[in-house]
């Protein structure tokens, strides 16, 4: 497993077992793998959780979670949720459970070949700006309603999002939605969830139709990395953490400009870059990571 890049180097480090269901005899192997000094449970999410204290080593601690389908992390003792001040999520796939763009192609009855662009952009396989141009022009002609509809119908927010969320600013930390989505659906969450900030894209839209174009400049991975940095800069301070979570490719630059990274259900060339994944449990259980 990495070493988290919060931890000072010799830093006392423990290891944080989370999923649905944790069977007692799997987590007293582990503990004994990990040569822990205790075992604690902990509450902050809906999913069991537990947290080694004091581990001496883990190597096949992960490859042992992974068989046994437990997230799993290694965490210094220093990283507590009060030193976070500012978090920030991706949208589509991370905050919700849906990616829009697709939806709102369903609507326009070419979602197949949109959702196949969007898979192939999540992977790195094709430049995101590109695929967002070929995506979009694929929505032209296509009412205003419809995005209404995906927003009233389809969009659902990720297990644990609002509890996680909570935590955060129950503690001061500032929240960034950031997505190369749209701000149809950005603002919308904004204001719902209490985002201190959003960033994403704007649909063209001229008599109440979409035109199949973008409106200003492309929100990519690159812009998004800047928002972070800017923001991180901005709140973080001398002590403080700067947290981002997201699922694709095209979250890898905020990502690695993070104090504290989390793929969350993400995929395998992002899972490899973040500090830490989450393939099982719900977005509460990132404040486990904090506890």
């Amino acid at each position: 497993m990495k070493t988290p890049r919060d931890a000072a180097a010799g830093s006392a480090l423990d290891f944080v077992i989370q999923a649905p269901l944790i069977v007692r005899e799997d987590l007293a192997v582990l503990a004994a793998l990990t040569e822990a000094e205790d075992v604690e449970p902990l509450a902050n999410a809906a999913t069991e959780a537990y947290r080694l204290h004091n581990v001496q080593q883990y190597d096949g601690v992960e490859e042992a979670c992974t068989a046994t389908k437990y997230d799993c992390a290694l965490v210094p003792q220093s990283r507590k949720l009060d030193r976070v001040h500012l978090v920030a999520l991706d949208m589509d796939s991370t905050l919700i459970t849906i990616e829009c763009i697709d939806e709102i192609a369903d609507m326009q009855g070419v979602k197949p070949r949109v959702a196949a662009i969007t898979e192939r952009a999540m992977r790195g396989e094709i430049d995101f700006r590109e695929s967002l141009m070929q995506r979009v022009e694929l929505l032209a002609g296509l009412p205003v309603a419809a995005l209404e509809r995906v927003y009233a119908d389809r969009v659902r927010l990720s297990p644990g999002a609002q509890t996680m969320l909570r935590g955060f600013k129950t503690v001061g930390a500032k929240t960034l939605l950031v997505s190369g989505g749209f701000t149809f659906f950005t603002e919308r969450l904004k204001a719902l969830l209490a985002f201190d900030y959003a960033l994403g894209n704007t649909l063209e839209i001229i008599d109440d139709t979409l035109t199949g174009r973008i409106a200003g400049e492309i929100v990519d991975a690159q812009s998004k990395a800047r928002k972070f940095r800017q923001l991180a800069d901005e709140h973080r301070g001398l002590e403080g953490l700067a947290v981002a979570i997201g699922d694709g490719a095209n979250d890898l630059p905020m990502l690695a400009e993070a104090d504290v990274s989390i793929a969350y259900h993400a995929k395998p060339t992002v899972r490899a870059e973040a500090t830490h994944a989450i393939d099982y449990c719900g977005l509460d259980a990132v404040l486990n990571l904090f506890a």
